[in-house]
């Protein structure tokens, strides 16, 4: 009796199937909003001993030339990160709070949407938490080092609108840095990066992509102007090669910064952001 009855719960389970990995899953960048495969912010080679917070407004438009030129989303994303009592490890945590979209009919189509009821709504973001530690610094040996392994969680709600995928996800990259000095208010820095990248798709299957990454900075006294492009690369090759060059300006009044930036999608992320916020920044460790 107690084996007829374990057996018909093992029967009642979902059968495991053998993925088929020549079709694609189309579980990717392309086919979402932007928040649900965003393109990390790279590491520069350094950490931090500052307590940062970072508080954003972003507005997303889906490109002209784009499939999904209609989605237009609005979010509020804030990001903390927290030295872990050395400047030379931080844990950072990041988010959108909240996000407002609006699409058409016809983009849900495209991305082959079961939901057909409001075009429009509000979510909250998956959270990112990362572990950023410092391998080298240029001070001791020519060139900033830094690694970081991050974890996403599935805790946003709008898969069925196409607002998110509902799992988990994870990457590595290392990014290596070096800072020139060009004059007595002015420096440059230079920064590369490359990691490795996954999340889960569907039954028994996941997509793999190698992240890349390279960052122009430039400060003059208070101001900071940096581009960075970067993106990563998937294995299904369906919407899951994402490039965007990702641009900003800050000025800093103390530990204040005021920050306007922009980002294009050159594949694969098919939005252009525009984002304005603000970040305090304290040094706790100078403080102790």
């Amino acid at each position: 009796m107690i084996a007829t009855f374990v057996f018909g719960v093992a029967s009642a389970q979902t059968d495991i199937v053998q993925p088929n990995l020549g079709v694609s899953t189309k579980i990717a960048p392309a086919y979402f909003g932007p928040n649900a495969f965003p393109v990390p912010d790279i590491l520069d080679g350094r950490t931090s001993s500052e307590l940062r917070l970072e508080l954003y407004g972003d507005c997303f438009l889906g490109t002209t030339t784009s499939s999904v030129a209609d989605d237009i989303t609005g979010d509020l994303f804030a990001k903390l990160t927290i030295p872990l009592f050395t400047p030379k490890a931080n844990l950072t945590v990041w988010m959108p709070l909240f996000e407002y979209f609006y699409t058409s009919a016809e983009v849900n189509e495209l991305r082959r949407l079961p939901y057909t009821g409001d075009l429009q709504g509000m979510d909250s973001g998956d959270v990112y938490v990362s572990a950023d530690i410092r391998i080298l610094s240029q001070e001791k040996h020519h060139i900033d080092i830094a690694a970081r392994a991050v974890l996403k969680t599935a805790s946003a709600n709008q898969y069925a609108k196409g607002r998110c995928y509902d799992a988990p996800g994870y990457f590595f990259d290392v990014a290596f840095g070096r800072g020139f000095k060009l004059g007595e208010n002015s420096n440059l820095r230079i920064a590369l990066s490359g990691g490795f990248l996954c999340w889960q798709t569907d039954n028994g299957r996941q997509n793999d992509a190698v992240m890349y990454g390279a960052k122009l900075a430039y400060t003059y006294k208070n101001f900071t102007v940096d581009s960075c492009f970067g993106g990563y690369v998937g294995w299904e090759g369906d919407g899951d090669c994402p490039m965007t060059l990702k641009s900003n300006l800050s000025y800093r009044i103390g530990d204040l910064s005021l920050c306007i930036g922009h980002q294009v999608g050159f594949k694969d992320w098919p939005y252009h952001q525009i984002r304005v916020g603000a970040t305090y920044a304290f040094d706790v460790l100078k403080a102790r």
